[in-house]
């Protein structure tokens, strides 16, 4: 079931997209204000983030622009009043991935979102396995390898660089208590896991080297 990060202070607004969109068959989690949202997508796994551009405290372009510098590549689709073209245009930078213009019917709404999600499934090979990049899993033998949240991120950094020297703090910017020692703890656990060559970038971090 995909996941969407529903951020909209409008509480029966909210609760009227909630209701269209999993009678849809999605899992909707509503957060009512930016710090809250920037929360539940720090610690939680989303296939969307269905984000309104006024919000208390900060704007959406704000809240993408965070979550994409903690390099989050959740898809961003905001819901917006905005006429101005150029402030659109200008939003692109910040990590926003598509918008739609209020008012709309629900019905739009979720035909634009199945179409954003149903682009969204890519799945690496490597080696023999398969790694469904949209939900952060592993696949080996038609079955998920079991990860932890943070495995999963850390694994996600790797495969997406593939040879490329990973940073601490890249990995730091993903991890719930970043330190050095808890770093190598979840690498030396994917390492079990999943038998992977993961190598130590001495003084820079790690990286993924190819089989």
């Amino acid at each position: 079931m995909s996941r969407i990060l529903l951020l909209q202070d409008d509480a029966i607004l909210s609760q009227t997209i909630q209701a269209a969109l999993q009678g849809e068959g999605f899992d909707v989690i509503i957060a009512n204000n930016p710090k809250e949202a920037l929360k539940k997508a720090t610690n939680e796994d989303f296939n969307l983030y269905l984000l309104d551009v006024n919000t208390p405290y900060t704007e959406g372009f704000d809240l993408i622009a965070q979550l994409r510098e903690k390099l989050d590549a959740t898809p961003a689709f905001f819901m917006t009043a905005l006429k101005d073209l150029g402030t659109l245009s200008a939003s692109y930078d910040t990590g926003m991935d598509s918008y739609i213009k209020k008012p709309f019917e629900t019905s739009e709404l979720i035909v634009r979102i199945k179409a954003s999600i149903n682009d969204q499934f890519d799945f690496l090979d490597y080696g023999n396995l398969k790694y469904d990049s949209l939900n952060k899993k592993v696949i080996a033998n038609g079955k998920e390898i079991p990860l932890t949240h943070v495995e999963r991120h850390i694994f996600d950094l790797l495969i997406r660089n593939l040879e490329q020297n990973i940073t601490k703090d890249q990995f730091f910017e993903v991890m719930e208590r970043p330190s050095e020692m808890a770093l190598r703890v979840h690498i030396n656990k994917l390492k079990h896991k999943l038998g992977f060559p993961i190598k130590n970038a001495r003084g820079i971090g790690y990286r993924l080297e190819k089989i």
